[in-house]
């Protein structure tokens, strides 16, 4: 298991990378946002940057983001650096909040109507502009927190495989650290044509 220590601990979860609690519904809305961020086709450097900007301009809410309007939402994720996708992610991001607003009152409240895992999957997938990447970036880290049982993605599933790490061995918090951290070693080294040797070989077993 030392492997799996060094691999969680140099590749820690995402959600502690930008210092969210999801412990608290606060912090739980927090990552909402921040998965939404993640999930477009952007680096996850620009994604965590921009999810701080947020922070720094207290736009942390439903409401917030919504009094913000489409032009402070624009100048926010231009400061992060998520230029690319600024003028689409303003509208998306209003539409999400007006919504979840309007349907369910709350995020925990979205949470509280849906009798299990693929109901919750499904009431977030309804909104226009969250699809599968982006559910499974924000459920997998609460997997712990909403007693929830979100299924691997497929890039841990490939990477646990070419590691020859069983992942039944794992459930629960446990299993989500690890899923993130073959994820981020999937994206920075595992990628189809970055390498060509195994690269689990060197990092994980001291060679």
């Amino acid at each position: 298991m030392n492997r799996i220590k060094t691999l969680c601990s140099s590749f820690p979860l995402y959600s502690k990378d930008i210092g969210i609690d999801l412990t608290i519904p606060s912090g739980r809305f927090k990552w909402f946002l921040a998965s939404i961020l993640f999930g477009a086709r952007i680096s996850k450097r620009i994604a965590m940057k921009t999810s701080r900007t947020f922070e720094k301009y207290d736009v942390l809410s439903p409401e917030k983001i919504l009094d913000a309007g489409w032009d402070e939402l624009v100048r926010i994720l231009d400061e992060g650096g998520y230029v690319r996708y600024d003028f689409s992610t303003a509208t998306k991001l209003l539409n999400i909040m007006k919504e979840l607003k309007e349907k369910y009152g709350s995020l925990e409240k979205l949470h509280a109507q849906s009798g299990n895992t693929e109901e919750l999957k499904i009431k977030l997938m309804e909104f226009k502009g969250i699809g599968e990447v982006t559910s499974q970036i924000f459920l997998r880290e609460l997997r712990r927190v909403w007693k929830i049982d979100v299924p691997v993605s497929n890039k841990a599933a490939e990477m646990a495989e070419r590691m020859n790490i069983d992942l039944e061995e794992f459930e629960g918090e446990e299993l989500t650290r690890v899923e993130d951290a073959l994820v981020k070693f999937y994206l920075r080294y595992g990628k189809k044509g970055k390498r060509t040797e195994n690269p689990a070989e060197g990092y994980l077993y001291g060679v």
